[in-house]
This record gives C-alpha cells, sequence and structure tokens, in this order.
C-alpha cells in the first residue's frame, strides 16, 4: 500500500520531471516569459456556531497563487505553471496544488497539451453537470467551481464539422476533505487520501475522454463522452468513507444567442454500478445594455434544475429553480456583481449567494462573497450537514 506521503507528492513529481523536459525543449529558442503573481487575504466570518466540535467562526487565510508562460517556436509551442498555496486554520485546507504545469504545440489545425492542466465544459451559471475533466477542490470551494490540476494528454483538432477533442487521463486524482476545524463538512471527518475506487487499479486506472463542439448559426453545441474513474464521490455512511465508482457519462450542452438572450442548457446521463442518473439544467440570461446611457448592464438569469437521484443528490439540486441577477458595471475598475437564490420546488430548502468584485488601482482587487443556507430540509442529503454554515467571505488581492 502506498503511504498517505507518497500519495501526495506523486504529482508533484510528475510536474518536476515535465519541467525538466520543457527547459530541454526552449535551450537554444527565444523565448517569450511572462510570469505574475497573486498574493491573497482571505477573511470568512461563520454567522452561526458550528454543527460539529472544534469548529470556529472566524477563519483569516493566506493564498499564493504565481503563474509563467513560456513561449517560443514564433508562439507555435508553449509551457504554462500555475501554482497553489493555501495557508488556512483547517489544517486540511492548508494545502498545495500544482494547477497547471503543460507543454503545448499548435500547428495549423490541431493542438497537443500534455501535462497537468485543467479544462472547463458547460454553459449554464447554477450547476455544471458537463464538466467532468477535473477533481474539485473540496477544501477550497464546495460548490464545485475550484479544480485541481488533472494530468493529461490532450488532442485537440479542429475540421470543417467542427472541433474533436481528445483526452487520455491516466491518474485520477484524490480531493481532500475538511478537517476537524473545518466548516463546510459532513458530521464526519473524511480522509481523502484514503478513498476507495471501485477499480482494482484505483487512481490509476486509466480514463478517456472526447468532446465534439461546433457553432451552427446561434447555437454553439457540445457532446462529450466520459469513461473512467468518476469525479463525483459516493458516500458510505456506514463506514465514513468515501469512493468513486467507475462511470460512462454522456453529456450535452447547447447555448444559443438571440439578441439580449442567451439560451442555456446542459444534460447528463451517467451509469455506473451503483446508480443510473440523468440530470439537466436550462434557462437563460437577459440582458439590458447600457442602463439609461450609465455603462451598466444588468443581466436577468432563470434556470431549471433536475437530477433523478433526489434527495441523494450530492448538490442537492433534484428539482429546484435558480434565479439571479448580473451587473457590470463597464468601469475601469472592472466592478461587476452576481446575485441569486435557488428555490427546491418540492421542500423548504433555499440556497442564496452574491459575490461582488472591484479593482483598486491597477494592483489590487477586493472581493466579497456571501452563502446563505436557509430552511434547509432535513432530507437533504448533504445540504442539512450544512445548514450551520451560512458565511460572509472578504478578500483583498495583490497582483505582481
Amino acid at each position: 500500500m502506498h503511504s498517505s506521503l507518497y500519495k501526495r507528492w506523486r504529482s508533484l513529481g510528475f510536474a518536476v520531471l515535465l519541467s525538466f523536459t520543457a527547459v530541454s525543449l526552449v535551450q537554444g529558442q527565444d523565448v517569450y516569459k511572462e510570469f505574475n503573481t497573486e498574493v491573497a487575504g482571505e477573511y470568512r466570518y461563520f454567522f452561526n456556531s458550528g454543527n460539529y466540535p472544534n469548529q470556529h467562526q472566524n477563519y483569516f487565510s493566506i493564498k499564493i497563487e504565481p503563474e509563467l508562460l513560456l513561449e517560443w517556436d514564433d508562439g507555435r509551442q508553449q509551457l504554462n505553471f500555475t501554482g497553489f498555496l493555501r495557508l488556512d486554520r483547517d489544517d486540511r485546507r492548508t494545502h498545495a496544488d500544482i494547477r497547471e504545469l503543460y507543454w503545448l504545440i499548435a500547428r495549423n489545425n490541431w493542438e497537443l497539451s500534455v501535462g497537468l492542466k485543467k479544462v472547463f465544459w458547460g454553459v449554464t451559471e447554477s450547476i455544471h453537470l458537463v464538466d467532468i475533466i477535473n477533481s474539485t477542490d473540496i477544501v477550497e470551494s464546495f460548490d464545485g467551481e475550484e479544480k485541481l490540476g488533472q494530468p493529461m494528454v490532450h488532442f485537440s483538432y479542429v475540421s470543417k464539422i467542427g472541433t474533436i477533442d481528445l483526452f487520455a487521463l491516466p491518474y485520477t486524482r484524490r480531493p481532500q476533505f475538511p478537517g476537524s476545524e473545518g466548516r463546510l463538512r459532513t458530521p464526519f471527518i473524511i480522509d481523502g487520501s484514503e478513498a476507495g475506487f471501485e477499480s482494482g487499479s484505483e487512481e490509476y486506472r486509466p480514463t478517456f475522454a472526447t468532446r465534439w463542439s461546433n457553432s451552427i448559426g446561434v447555437f454553439d453545441i457540445g457532446l462529450s463522452h466520459f469513461y473512467g474513474n468518476g469525479r463525483e464521490p459516493l458516500f458510505d455512511v456506514a463506514s465514513e468513507s468515501v469512493f468513486y465508482p467507475v462511470n460512462h457519462q454522456t453529456g450535452l450542452d447547447i447555448q444559443a444567442t438571440t439578441g439580449p438572450f442567451l439560451w442555456k442548457f446542459e444534460a447528463i446521463r451517467r451509469d455506473n454500478k451503483f446508480q443510473e442518473v440523468y440530470a439537466l439544467a436550462g434557462g437563460f440570461e437577459y440582458t439590458f445594455s447600457n442602463i439609461r446611457d450609465s455603462g451598466i448592464d444588468i443581466g436577468i438569469l432563470g434556470e431549471y434544475l433536475y437530477d433523478n437521484r433526489d434527495d441523494l443528490a450530492i448538490s442537492g439540486m433534484d428539482n429546484d429553480l435558480f434565479v439571479g441577477s448580473r451587473i457590470a458595471f463597464n468601469d475601469t475598475q472592472s466592478s461587476q456583481i452576481l446575485a441569486g437564490a435557488i428555490f427546491d420546488l418540492s421542500k423548504s430548502t433555499q440556497l442564496w449567494s452574491i459575490e461582488a468584485e472591484r479593482r483598486i488601482g491597477s494592483s489590487w482587487k477586493a472581493s466579497v462573497e456571501m452563502r446563505l443556507f436557509e430552511k434547509v430540509a432535513r432530507e437533504e442529503f448533504l445540504l442539512y450537514a450544512l445548514r450551520q454554515d451560512s458565511f460572509a467571505q472578504f478578500t483583498i488581492s495583490k497582483f505582481f
């Protein structure tokens, strides 16, 4: 059995090997270099005492996120690196990761990239059903927005009938879960490094994915299939652990642009030994542009969410309605606000959220985030564990 320490540093070893390979590639080349770093201080205040012992209401953390771009061969080859470090009161949320470290080569109508990379699929606002390539960084964000770097070989080919993307994913990252002092967690402490897999090869089982995408008139269409270790864990309450099944997942995402309307739709079918999942999300975004010649754009959003797992859906979005608004001030400070709420149509559960950000000067940014869990029904599988975890978060970032 591999030691926990070995499991934690395997991706780093892969990244170091790729780095030495990339250095050998650029020797003797005319290389363009770009290096940036974000250093951020974050304060989270939870409005209620925790459900479980050792939890706190005040959490302060520091994030460091460096980025490096090397470009040569007349821009046809690149090395991209994004690192991540978080220092937090919860020792499980104190973690480091390589978000991206990959070599890319582009030739005419194809691209090939090798390394750790983040790939996003999807169009809807409230949930990203089809987005499955990367594992979620669970200690960083409970809503699935933050992802771990995924080792991969990614080949993309552009043709007259659309773009074909092929993925070979040799290794599955094991996300970590909050510790005993962490908030936004289950009643029991989960050690992500000991998570189980249905496959006998565990995280080393090869995983494959493909996606076709094209623009046809007003429609942007994506059709994808994924086969291998799942990215969403199944919870075993009896053993207080999680495991990852082998999934077949077929996904469809469509976005249509008709004047001020954006029509959005995502749907998946996921099959494994334990579940047959059907889920969809669909709706619209309507934008009122340049309100009274102020330059301000206001978008109105509405989406319906369905998941046939009912109360066992990890997201809790089994028969729900999302409504929200996006305000873009289009000013030199790039000020914007996104606010919304999700209402369960068959239970009392309500999820409220607000996100706002604004640049300060040329190298600072301030942001505010608030999440409220209201009237959470006891039947909700995971959301009921988070019912005391409404919070406000304040972040100030400096860019170098």
